[in-house]
């Protein structure tokens, strides 16, 4: 039975598991969640996780993947926020595997997405509209790119081309392109922030994110509560979570505050679509997708995401799902490993 290593190193936390291989599907073993500081060696944790006892039907792993948060050059990454420096070829020899891969745990996504479960997503709106695209197109069709993206504390991208060998993934730093302003709030908007926040140019990240959320937030509050007295204005220790929270209870500000950054959010991942013509399909994922998966299928967010003028059909037609499981970086290391496992042809 083949076992498969996986891990999502965060600067926060760590996840290592171990899958098998099982009528073509994974299954998973056992997971162990590690505090990343804790550590002042990334291959010790690693050796503490294969030396605890073996889950049933588990032997020693041979091919594995890590997803890392920071950019992978080389096989080579500095772990955002940790001191470690991590090197692909020397964690191989450490970890006793004949195969290793890091990849940026964003981009790590694209390997598990033509695996996902039922249970690992939701579709944002229905079946794509057929009558949308010209005549004899199909509306995912094979071969075709997929692409990702999430807000979470800040914007990921990456996109999925299809190769010989599977999907390659190709990170992207989309969401540091120009924030364009569609009205004239999110003008206003703009030109408070770049004030604000003493920048020359605004990102789309700096609007569409979880942070993103605070600052379209902050700026409201500026217009409409200049004295300073609504509740949000105050010390809020997470303010994008107490958004959404008082959003739900019908405070206005917050409502008007999570409308116009998911009218945002929606017309990036419009852009975006465009960007990267991926008509297989595009994932919305982060932390914020679960939590907010209500709003992502209403007209808020569905219409600025379809409005792309003479290009709108191609929008229509391009499927749109949530990714909901919060284990997902895990699961797509391990879809890669399994990827390093065939390619050796084992």
């Amino acid at each position: 039975m083949t076992t498969l290593l996986a891990g999502d190193i965060g600067g926060t936390k760590t996840l290592l598991a171990t899958y098998r291989l099982q009528a073509g599907r994974l299954e998973l073993l056992r997971r162990q969640r590690y505090l990343s500081g804790a550590w002042a060696d990334f291959a010790a944790m690693v050796s503490d996780f294969l030396a605890a006892p073996a889950a049933a039907g588990e032997h020693p792993p041979r091919h594995g993947c890590f997803a890392v948060a920071g950019p992978v050059i080389g096989g080579q990454v500095k772990v955002t926020n940790l001191p470690w420096q991590l090197e692909q070829d020397h964690l191989a020899v450490a970890c006793g595997l004949e195969a290793l891969e890091l990849v940026n745990d964003f981009a790590v996504l694209i390997y598990g997405l033509p695996h996902l479960a039922a249970d690992q997503q939701q579709p944002l709106r229905p079946e794509p509209r057929l009558d949308a695209l010209p005549s004899g197109r199909t509306p995912h069709p094979g071969g075709a790119p997929l692409a990702i993206l999430g807000a979470g504390t800040g914007l990921g991208a990456a996109i999925g081309v299809p190769g010989p060998g599977g999907l390659i993934a190709l990170a992207s730093e989309s969401a540091h392109a120009e924030f364009a302003p569609r009205n004239g709030a999110e003008w206003r908007l703009k030109q408070w922030l770049l004030a604000d926040l003493g920048l020359e140019r605004l990102s789309v990240e700096r609007v569409v994110s979880g942070t993103g959320l605070g600052h379209v937030t902050r700026w409201l509050l500026a217009e409409r509560d200049p004295a300073g007295s609504h509740p949000l204005a105050g010390d809020v220790s997470d303010l994008p979570a107490a958004v959404a929270a008082a959003a739900d209870r019908g405070d206005p500000i917050a409502a008007e505050a999570l409308e116009r950054w998911l009218g945002a959010y929606g017309s990036a991942a419009g852009d975006f679509t465009l960007q990267c013509l991926c008509r297989g399909g595009l994932w919305i994922g982060g932390g914020t997708a679960p939590k907010l998966l209500h709003h992502l299928r209403s007209p808020t967010f569905l219409r600025p995401f379809a409005a792309k003028g003479r290009l709108s059909p191609l929008l229509e037609a391009v499927p749109l799902m949530a990714i909901t499981d919060p284990d997902a970086g895990l699961f797509s290391a391990a879809c890669r490993a399994r990827m390093l496992l065939e390619s050796s042809g084992a």
